[in-house]
């Protein structure tokens, strides 16, 4: 009598090479999910390759809660660095340090589907350790949280008393409202409307 083993869970797939072709062809990235540091790196990654491969414009589509705020920046820079235009595409949710990310595209390329939400806050910490570390994290949320306000200003031509003023607490926004406030550009349901 043979023993019969437990079967085992199948591995997880790794993502589809034919995917990832065709995302690639179509100048496609997306960004789901929490915003890290190896998040960063593989949209850095593609937005360099997709760059060397042309000029096209490169489309980002964007549902994410947000996360670390170094590794939103990362992504922030490099869409402001390459040469392609950058459009993204809101959809769920863009909160946080992906709102970040959705405002490096120049405000004509930045799009909305309807039932996306939009969240600007300060951003957070969790300090711990002595009391002279505490206050040098302390100092450094401090300037990170001017800096985001500043940056908010500019991309949307808000003044900079009312992002402060916004951002002291969870601010959230409808997509009409996020149109108001100088976030997206212009609602779409259509890929069409890209064109």
């Amino acid at each position: 009598m043979q023993n019969e083993s437990p079967e085992q869970p199948a591995p997880e797939a790794p993502p589809s090479r034919f995917l990832d072709e065709k995302l690639f062809k179509s100048r496609s990235i997306t960004i789901f999910g929490e915003i890290d540091e190896k998040i960063a790196r593989a949209v850095t990654e593609k937005l360099l390759a997709l760059a060397a491969d042309g000029d096209d414009p490169i489309n980002i589509y964007i549902s994410s809660p947000g996360g670390h705020v170094e590794s939103g920046d990362v992504v922030y820079d490099m869409i402001k660095f390459i040469k392609p235009e950058v459009r993204v595409i809101g959809t769920g949710w863009v909160a946080s340090s992906a709102t970040t990310i959705y405002l490096a595209a120049k405000k004509e390329n930045r799009f909305s589907l309807p039932n996306t939400r939009f969240l600007v806050h300060q951003p957070s910490g969790g300090s711990r350790g002595r009391a002279s570390d505490i206050k040098i994290q302390a100092e450094q949320i401090i300037k990170m949280r001017e800096r985001i306000n500043k940056l908010i200003a500019d991309e949307t031509g808000q003044p900079l008393e009312r992002v402060a003023k916004d951002t002291d607490r969870d601010y959230w926004m409808t997509v009409a409202e996020a149109i108001d406030y100088g976030i997206v550009g212009k609602q779409i349901t259509s890929i069409a409307e890209l064109k």
